[in-house]
Parts: structure tokens; sequence; C-alpha cells
């Protein structure tokens, strides 16, 4: 019997960090046919999800030696060279881009390098009230530029399509909304191993937050929130899960608080199952999400979720 050759997939990421978009592009990855497809997969050369990635069967890693998350012209058109090179080598059928940047420069050098099948998955909208007006509407003019030269544009929530469409991203026939996936089973462990790592007893109340520190989610009144608790409840305890651009901030947020005997910065952590687990509540303090998976993995684990109104 003869086998046909297999599609060659690019998939762009800016950065494997421990995010919703980094975590179920992996999971996407990982569910494909191998004898059907190759993935290849063109990301930042630092990352905590890197080695996650290398352990996936058929997967060919590229690390790009400029592409990062902060706009720097320069090593943001050695990139795009990169990858149009990167593309122009392996005769790629599809590419495929998640992250703003990289979907950026990604859909560009598909569209030099003549690929006629280029999707783009939105994680949340570059732009955002937050941002100054010029710089928000370059966001949007490039959007709309790159949105022309997708053959399709997934989202994952409604707001983020409603979003799009007002400010004139692509149109209506190229959106398909595709949720993010849960696999339940991985959030039943225990978290009393935790619990016990932290120092914290049976009765003891703990609400947690997983994030990156960055300005989108909002650290610094996840202090005033924890704050203003410990003053009815001097006994609760509050868990931060990351790190970020933000730390020193952070820390000195909480000495300025004096929330040294209640707040606990644990950095990056794998076992996050067993970190929720742990968990009486999550609070969730972001300014703008596409679909914060920390929240519905806080869900399926069976905690309840605060968060503010941030449409994903």
């Amino acid at each position: 019997m003869m086998h046909m050759p297999q599609t060659k997939i690019l998939y762009c990421i800016t950065k494997l960090e421990l995010g919703g978009a980094q975590k179920q592009l992996l999971s996407l990855i990982r569910g494909l046919d191998q004898e059907e497809f190759a993935p290849f997969l063109f990301t930042a050369s630092r990352g905590l999800l890197l080695e996650e990635a290398l352990s996936i069967k058929g997967l060919s890693l590229k690390k790009s030696l400029f592409l990062e998350r902060s706009v720097r012209p320069l090593q943001d058109a050695l990139a795009l060279i990169e990858l149009y090179r990167l593309i122009r080598k392996n005769n790629f059928a599809i590419v495929h881009t998640h992250s703003s940047k990289a979907g950026l420069l990604g859909r560009l050098a598909a569209k030099l390098a003549g690929v006629k099948t280029v999707v783009h998955t939105v994680h949340g909208w570059p732009f955002h009230q937050s941002q100054p007006f010029f710089l928000r509407w370059l966001y949007i003019f490039l959007e709309r530029w790159a949105a022309k030269h997708s053959s399709g544009l997934i989202v994952v929530s409604r707001h983020d399509k409603e979003t799009g469409l007002h400010f004139g991203i692509g149109t209506e026939v190229k959106y398909r909304l595709i949720h993010y996936g849960i696999d339940r089973g991985e959030f039943s462990r225990p978290g009393s191993r935790v619990r016990q790592e932290l120092g914290l007893g049976q009765g003891d109340l703990l609400t947690g937050n997983i994030s990156c520190f960055k300005p989108q989610k909002a650290i610094p009144d996840f202090l005033l929130t924890a704050s203003l608790v410990r003053k009815a409840l001097p006994a609760a305890k509050f868990l931060l899960v990351g790190d970020g651009a933000l730390r020193r901030r952070v820390a000195k947020m909480i000495r300025r608080l004096k929330l040294q005997e209640g707040v606990i910065l644990s950095g990056w952590r794998m076992d996050i199952p067993e970190i929720l687990s742990a968990l009486d509540a999550f609070l969730i303090t972001s300014r703008w999400e596409g679909m914060p998976i920390a929240a519905l993995e806080a869900m399926a684990a069976a905690k309840p979720v605060v968060a503010t109104d941030t449409g994903g």
C-alpha cells in the first residue's frame, strides 16, 4: 500500500512560557496524527515549556536567535528573515501562528514565501483600552492587514470574535470559535503535599493566582485585595505562582503593604494540578484576557473562581 507524503505544518509562537496559549498549542501538536502530519515549531530560544516541547515525538523545533516578546525593530526583522528562510527551505503546506508578535511575523513571512493556507489563533488581541491611542490603533491596523492575508482566524472566546469584527479585523466567515480544552482527570490530585510544603495548617484559608507578572495580569490589584481581606481575616493566606518583569515591584509592594506573612511568592511551578488542589479559592485580577486557562483549570479542580470582567 502506497503511503501519502506527510503534510508539513509550521506552528509559530513567540515564547513557550507557562501560559494558556502555549499549553494549548503543545496539546494540539501532541494530538496530531503523526502519519498524516509533520509538525514544526518556531519559537524563542528560552521558555519554561521548551523541555516539554522537545519531548513531543515527531516535532521538529526551531529556536529563534532573535524572536522575543518586546518590540525591537532590528531583531524583529531578523526573526522575520529566519521565518521566511525556514518556510522556503521546508515548503510548508500550512502555517499556523499563535500569540501577537509571532502572529504578525509568521503571517508576513508566509505571505512572502507564498504559503496558501495560513491560520492564526487569537489568544487575546494585542490592543486594549489601557494603551495610548496611537499605539492601540497601530495594533488594530496591523491586525486588519494580517487578517486579510489569513485563510482563517481561530478565537478562543466569543468576546474576541466580537471585538475583532467590531474593529474591522477580518470578515465573519473567516472566524472559528474553538474553546480551550481541559483534561479534568489531571485536576483531581490531592494538594496536601503542597499545603505542607507551604507551612499551612488544615484550617488555613488559601487564595491563589497563577500568572506571569506583567501589566495585563494586574498583580498589584491582587495584593490590594489580599491586604483588604487580611484586615478582616488576619489568618487568610495568598499564593502567587509565577514570575516576570514586575517581580521586583511585586516584592516591594508586599513589603509596603506589610504582607510578608500573608503572601507567598513561589515562582514558577510545574505541579499546577497539585497547586490548585491546595487552594480554597482562585482569584484573577487581569485587566484583559483572551481566555484565562488558569481559571478553567481552577474550575476543573472544583475551586471557586473570583475574576474581573475582562471579556474572555
